[in-house]
């Protein structure tokens, strides 16, 4: 590392400074000095990767702005090194960054945290080693610093993480600190490169041989002696595999041609192949391989829906495609990409969740090939930079992705296609920033002036009402692919069958003579239970005891696969318990029910049924999902249960009956959105029965038969049922008809958190809020790993007050608040655009 410190003491030198983003919670940029060694090699932009000190830690952060201006607030440091040659980051992904921070109320270092894949972030590692002056004095040491001294006679340095271990303790800071001062040892800081490029070898037939005759005269030589025999198949099979001589593993060479590795390290000894080291693409054959590519056709309805959206590009930006389930989206969605990449430019298409990337890719690399890069959190930290770098360099058309994807460097981005627009996991929860994907990525193709596909056979009402207002472009399919009609959809009645003494445990006698008749015909069957685990609640039957999480407010769900009590909020787990700790009855019963019980049960009624399951427990490994699928696909598998996964874009050809087990559970949630949920899962998992020749059934079971969003959803009827819900939402003024912020105050004291709430509360009235504040009011879930809650929501009608305004007022207030001494501990999570 350069020392430039002899330059702040030359007053002759025009000092150049830059702002630096840095991944850290911080309300604004660091600025600090450019060095003139840097700054002569003329090598420094915006965007650039450059290492920076904070306090003791040395950072990665990214030039946000190049200036002359010196603060006045605080001594500037140095940058110690520019780790790139071009900018990593554009200004286009800059301003992007700049938007999510000020839209959802974040800092710029909470967005690059978020956006730049974590093999491109030098972490610092604190090295201490023995002063060369040390008089080897151990009379001034207490124990534990002579165990560290001790240890650095040893060995040459330490890291701060060998010392907790040495001394088995994690406040050791102290204990150097002590060190630092008597002299007895120094610290360094080191950078640590988290990406490493993984290295393979390769061969590939040498360029002599690569000419028809020599090829000739080369096996003639080798046949002449029979030991040869395994070397001429290896140089067979390596013909068959590069017919343009390309370079290939050794390792795969060694297996396609069923011989050792030493077969092949003779050849190289030859000179019969070249050899050598190469950086390898941790990507290729995951989810995309490259084939013969077919052009996509379309039928004379989806043509004429093809040119309705292209019609609809002329005068707007965004088009709503509001297409049934089934009618081939994806299949226009094809189409639509195949035009940009012929013009040269790139296609972002998103997907609400990583689940979708399975089926999706498989469909569309016969029309691209290789030109598709999928991205997601699935791929570990050098595939994610290995991807990053690829779609920086333009080497793919088309990026498949969940909402990271929107992070990724675009050179010429001309469309945006948003699958699924209604899926609220689009919205990131978790950590900072808590950005929908889909408005996002709006905004996104605005700055690089591309064209907005959203596409949904249930859309958001918020975006069919931007679409009815003329604001985005409509273009509606209301027919299946090959004229096979939607599915039918019947009520099953619970309440009646159980009066009536024929429900089978969890199953109507409806629907599991349905599930017989279709195993008959040999056709599959998806079974759709909105609540993994076993059973949902465990209750002492004398006085009504709930086992709850000692860590959050919840009941802990029963996992029978591990004989558990599971917390799905904080993880926690425990015994279950056969006395109950209130009473000390031994009558504790199990309430409620969820996939791994319908598993179970489902197996008792039909015991030569092909069953498997399809939840988060269920897909817990890398491949879980995929093998599930494919096991499905192949009808290995004759009935799927599942949460939410199996509602989302599957599609599957021999599926004719869909049953859903608890409608009413979607309908009774305590939200505004609870009625749109419901309708909207239940209209997409219909939508998986009955996709090819045969029309499909659906069987919902309720206890509200007669309520009336089932006729909606029984009839298909979205635009009914949008009107209805539109005359509510403007009704009690929820959106698209205000803005909604919620805040959520946590504190590990149950009474400071209220004390905070009602802090926050009154700050946000004297801003003139006073019309628009809701609460503080007391979640549904009122403690979460041992944090209290309280909740504020802000609603905000954008005809009568500035956004943008409020939202600059409210990073004031917040920012002053957490300052006072009595909300220092207090923390405040902002969610833009909730549920």
């Amino acid at each position: 590392m350069i020392d430039f410190s002899d330059e702040l003491f030359d007053h002759s030198i025009t000092h150049t400074f830059a702002d630096v983003i840095l991944p850290l919670h911080l309300p604004k940029t660091l600025t600090y000095r450019l060095p003139q060694a840097i700054l002569k090699t003329g090598n420094v932009s915006v965007g650039q990767r450059v290492i920076v000190p904070v306090q003791s830690k040395l950072y990665t952060g990214i030039i946000f702005n190049i200036h002359q201006n010196e603060p006045t607030e605080y001594k500037t440091k140095t940058i110690q090194q520019v780790l790139d040659t071009t900018p990593m980051v554009s200004q286009t992904q800059l301003d992007f960054w700049q938007w999510i921070a000020d839209y959802y109320l974040c800092y710029l270092g909470d967005v690059m945290q978020a956006a730049l894949p974590s093999a491109f972030k030098l972490g610092s590692e604190t090295y201490v080693s023995l002063d060369p002056d040390f008089a080897f004095d151990y009379t001034q040491l207490n124990d534990k610093e002579y165990t560290i001294a001790e240890a650095l006679s040893h060995q040459n340095q330490l890291t701060i993480k060998d010392v907790i271990k040495i001394l088995n303790q994690k406040t050791i800071f102290p204990i150097v600190k002590s060190l630092l001062d008597k002299q007895v040892i120094v610290a360094s800081e080191e950078i640590i490169k988290r990406y490493k490029p993984e290295m393979e070898a390769v061969v590939r037939l040498a360029e002599r041989y690569q000419e028809r005759e020599n090829l000739k005269i080369l096996f003639d030589e080798l046949e002449q002696n029979t030991k040869n025999l395994k070397q001429i198949d290896a140089l067979i099979i390596y013909i068959q595999l590069c017919k343009n001589f390309e370079w290939i593993k050794r390792s795969d060479l060694a297996k396609k041609a069923n011989c050792t590795p030493t077969v092949v390290a003779k050849l190289v000894d030859k000179a019969i192949f070249e050899a050598k080291t190469q950086q390898a693409d941790r990507t290729a054959n995951k989810d995309l391989v490259g084939i013969d590519e077919q052009t996509v056709v379309l039928s004379g309805v989806q043509q004429k829906s093809f040119l309705g959206i292209k019609n609809q590009f002329e005068t707007q930006q965004t088009v709503l495609f509001h297409g049934v389930t089934s009618s081939g989206k994806t299949l226009i969605y094809a189409k639509l990409i195949e035009e940009v990449i012929q013009n040269g430019e790139q296609v972002l298409y998103l997907v609400p969740e990583i689940a979708l990337t399975t089926q999706l890719i498989a469909r569309l690399r016969h029309f691209f090939g290789d030109k598709i890069g999928v991205y997601h959190s699935k791929f570990n930290d050098n595939e994610r930079a290995e991807i990053w770098q690829k779609a920086a360099d333009g080497r793919y058309s088309v990026v498949l992705g969940a909402r990271s994807a929107i992070f990724l460097p675009f050179k010429n981005l001309a469309l945006v296609v948003i699958d699924e627009e209604h899926e609220s996991s689009f919205k990131q929860q978790d950590p900072v920033p808590r950005y929908n994907a889909r408005d996002a990525a709006l905004y996104l193709a605005r700055l690089h002036g591309a064209k907005t596909l959203l596409g949904s056979a249930t859309p958001s009402i918020e975006t069919y009402y931007n679409a009815t207002t003329k604001k985005y472009g409509l273009e509606t399919l209301s027919e299946r692919f090959g004229g096979v009609q939607l599915p039918l959809i019947e009520m099953a009645d619970t309440q009646k069958e159980y009066f009536n003494k024929t429900m089978k445990t969890n199953f109507t006698s409806q629907l599991l003579t349905a599930i017989e008749g279709v195993l008959v015909l040999k056709e599959q069957v998806i079974l759709f239970q909105n609540r993994r685990g076993y059973v949902p609640q465990h209750e002492c039957v004398a006085c009504g005891y709930v086992p709850m999480c000692k860590n959050c407010d919840i009941p802990l769900t029963y996992h029978k696969a591990n004989n558990t009590l599971n917390c799905h909020y904080c993880g926690y787990k425990t015994a279950p318990i056969s006395v109950c700790k209130r009473c000390g009855s031994g009558q504790m019963s199990m309430k409620g029910f969820g996939t791994e019980k319908i598993e179970e049960q489902l197996g008792i009624y039909l015991p030569d049924a092909k069953i498997a399951r399809l939840d988060q427990d269920a897909t817990k490994t890398k491949n879980a999902f995929i093998k599930i699928i494919t096991d499905f696909e192949q009808q290995k598998v004759e009935v799927l249960i599942g949460t939410q996964m199996v509602a989302k874009g599957l599609d599957f050809d021999n599926v004719t009956l869909v049953g859903v087990l608890n409608a009413d559970q979607a309908m009774n949630f305590p939200d505004f959105r609870s009625h749109e949920r419901a309708f909207q899962l239940l209209a997409q998992v219909s939508g998986r029965a009955g996709r090819k020749a045969k029309r499909g059934r659906v069987i919902i079971q309720s206890k509200q038969v007669h309520h009336a969003l089932f006729g909606l959803v029984r009839d298909h009827d979205y635009v009914g049922f949008y009107a209805l819900e539109l005359v509510q939402r403007e009704q009690f003024n929820y959106p698209p008809f205000c803005r909604l912020i919620k805040f959520t105050i946590k504190h590990k004291d149950g009474n400071r958190v209220g004390f905070s709430a009602h802090y926050l509360a009154q700050k946000m009235i004297d801003m003139g809020l006073g019309s628009c504040v809701l609460g503080p009011t007391t979640p549904h879930v009122a403690r979460i790993k041992n944090w209290y809650l309280r909740e504020i929501i802000l609603k905000i009608d954008p005809m009568r007050h500035s956004i943008a305004k409020i939202k600059f007022g409210l990073r004031v207030v917040i920012f002053e608040m957490v300052q006072l001494a009595e909300h220092k501990s207090t923390q405040v999570i902002v969610d833009v655009d909730p549920y």
